[in-house]
């Protein structure tokens, strides 16, 4: 039996797996349904968004609304030992314990409304660049997703996120305890790249968003990608029945800003050493 068939056997186990603690039944948040209506309720009698043909969204359904994506490319050489210094960390990481991740939501606020509606995790094996997505198309498999990501973490894993500690990490840690499993980002080092960008470049740059630090630091320049303002938008466009082609550009966004992030964790840790 090939690899690829036990890793999607262990990730549907991961996704179905039963706790010992009741689960929540899922419920859609106020604002989402909020928005949802909204987006149904065109200005004075427009229609409504027709059902398209165009439903296809990436990747292996490994649960029922949960699509898994993984894909491994060359995609720079770290050194063995991280250098953390730009950090304000003592010791320096081994790029094996470093788990990049990034979700895109269905608002930026916050709060117990919000919800992750994918979730993206970089990371280097065997010196090659691991890119996986984790992506629901329905409300219920919203707790199918944080099973199986909760797998992607040892004890010793070191979390890398653009603005992570004030946004993804506390999001995701309020849908872990509202669906009653165990958090696993809770304890684990994390390096937020936005402080030390900010503590650098901050005056010199109009802004320290990931977009400019990226065209600063890679000379990275997106082209026809879909602003993370309208992720929300593309996923509940998606769920009344509408293109998934805006979901796939979300996709396409997330999977940059994870190749961003290790490339602008790489080059801070460079410049630590001069």
């Amino acid at each position: 039996m090939s690899v690829a068939v036990d890793k999607l056997r262990l990730l549907r186990a991961q996704a179905g797996q039963t706790s010992t603690s009741k689960i929540a039944t899922p419920t859609m948040p106020a604002n989402v349904r909020l928005l949802l209506q909204r987006h149904a309720q065109l200005k004075q009698g427009l229609t409504v968004v027709r059902a398209s043909r165009d439903r296809e969204v990436p990747g292996e359904e490994i649960a029922p609304g949960l699509r898994y994506t993984e894909a491994f490319m060359d995609w720079l050489q770290p050194p063995s030992w991280i250098d953390t210094t730009f950090a304000r960390w003592i010791d320096p990481v081994h790029h094996g314990r470093l788990l990049h991740f990034d979700t895109e939501t269905t608002g930026l606020a916050g709060g117990t409304g919000t919800r992750a509606f994918m979730i993206g995790a970089a990371d280097w094996v065997d010196g090659r660049f691991r890119l996986r997505q984790l992506t629901i198309t329905s409300m219920a498999a919203e707790v199918a997703m944080l099973r199986v990501f909760a797998g992607w973490f040892n004890e010793d894993t070191v979390l890398v996120s653009y603005n992570g500690k004030s946004y993804d990490a506390p999001l995701l840690s309020t849908r872990y305890r509202l669906a009653r499993l165990q958090n696993p980002l809770q304890g684990l080092g994390h390096l937020d790249l936005l402080h030390p960008v900010r503590r650098r470049w901050k005056g010199a740059w109009d802004n320290c968003k990931l977009a400019t630090a990226e065209r600063q630091l890679l000379g990275v320049v997106r082209e026809d990608d879909l602003p993370g303002s309208e992720a929300p938008a593309a996923w509940l466009t998606y769920l009344r029945g509408g293109s998934a082609a805006n979901l796939r550009r979300v996709a396409q966004h997330n999977a940059q800003d994870l190749k961003s992030l290790t490339g602008i964790l790489l080059h801070l840790a460079t410049m630590s050493q001069t």
